[in-house]
């Protein structure tokens, strides 16, 4: 009997404690500082209370850097975040996580082409509107990559996403 209403009330404790996810899934424009990505399309889905996980496809036009071609990138990433309340601010959270990342770099240097590939930590915060249908988010990805291209480090990469939400 004493395990039973020791159980009644954890429970109890953490039903109170827990907060309800302010949505489900998102769709929208990212915006980042990053090498590997400027502008890019956000896909954002809770798998569970706290749990969602982020996908994104994005492009760093042509940048010259004072050379007579270019360098373009294109990238596609995913990303495990875990969501915490702010506070008692409704639709307020912070997060944190990690994913991947795998761009593809165009340029006329054999030496700056090729597939990248890196790792990410993330942390950020996230806030849904309470009477209209958008989310906002800005982040923090630093990113380690890994190939011959001119991604052979750690870069610092943020960004903010405007996200409809349905």
């Amino acid at each position: 009997m004493k395990i039973k209403l020791t159980l009644l009330t954890l429970f109890a404790a953490f039903a109170f404690t827990a907060s309800a996810q302010d949505y489900k899934n998102s769709i929208g424009i990212r915006l980042g500082g990053g090498y590997y990505d400027l502008i890019g399309a956000s896909f954002k889905t809770f798998i569970s209370d706290p749990a969602a996980l982020e996908f994104n496809l994005g492009i760093r036009p042509s940048i010259t850097y004072g050379l007579t071609d270019g360098i373009t990138n294109v990238s596609v990433s995913g990303a495990y975040q875990h969501h915490f309340p702010i506070g008692n601010i409704e639709g307020f959270k912070w997060y944190v996580g990690g994913g991947a990342v795998i761009a593809h770099t165009s340029s006329s240097f054999d030496d700056w082409q090729g597939i990248s590939v890196g790792i990410f930590p993330t942390g950020g915060v996230d806030y849904k509107l309470k009477n209209a249908p958008f989310a906002f988010s800005a982040d923090v990805r630093p990113t380690v990559h890994a190939v011959k291209t001119y991604f052979n480090t750690v870069y610092m990469n943020g960004g903010v996403t405007a996200r409809y939400v349905f």
